[in-house]
């Protein structure tokens, strides 16, 4: 896997009149937009393969040797339900360092592609919806608008967390309808 390091800025918060801001890193998956805090965002790699750990759950892909430490890698299509497709020449692994209840984690997870870097003003960030008691969306930070395309900007550490991916998969499944909708 070739790699890319990635030097965030290195303030989470600008205030520039009084206005915080945080960055994304945007990512597309079945061709919808989705953004984690570019902070977490360790290196940006090439998929190119993974060791296989016999039992793993589906959407486990295996391990990479990154250097000296074992990063899991895993398939995020998988853990949001989507239809599984074959990686191309843009498929990408993120490798992320995330806060788990275990403590920091390194982890990488592959995407069909990396979009871009976003500044959101922490207004533009809007809750996730309430889906009742029976959908967990504590992995969801919020949904923002970036270029008239609603964006899901993902807590990677609440989603790791998640022992239930098919319960994940209703939840991104309804917040996607509701960007439709709402973006229409």
């Amino acid at each position: 896997m070739s790699a890319v390091d990635i030097e965030p800025n290195v303030d989470e918060e600008i205030t520039s009149a009084g206005v915080e801001t945080d960055q994304y890193l945007t990512f597309i998956m079945d061709n919808e937009e989705y953004g984690v805090d570019i902070l977490s965002v360790k290196e940006i790699r090439i998929w190119d393969s993974a060791t296989p750990i016999p039992k793993a759950p589906s959407h486990v892909r295996g391990v990479i040797n990154l250097r000296g430490t074992i990063v899991p890698i895993i398939d995020l299509r998988q853990c949001f339900g989507m239809s599984a497709i074959d990686y191309g020449p843009l498929t990408v692994v993120l490798v992320l360092q995330v806060e788990t209840e275990k403590g920091h984690r390194e982890v990488g997870i592959v995407v069909d592609a990396v979009s871009d870097t976003a500044d959101l003003d922490r207004s533009q960030v809007k809750p996730a919806p309430d889906m009742g008691d029976k959908i967990n969306t504590s992995y969801i930070k919020g949904l923002a608008t970036i270029d008239k395309k609603m964006v899901i900007l993902l807590n990677m550490g609440n989603l790791l967390n998640q022992e239930d991916f098919s319960a994940m998969a209703e939840a991104q499944k309804s917040i996607l309808e509701l960007a439709d909708e709402t973006t229409e």
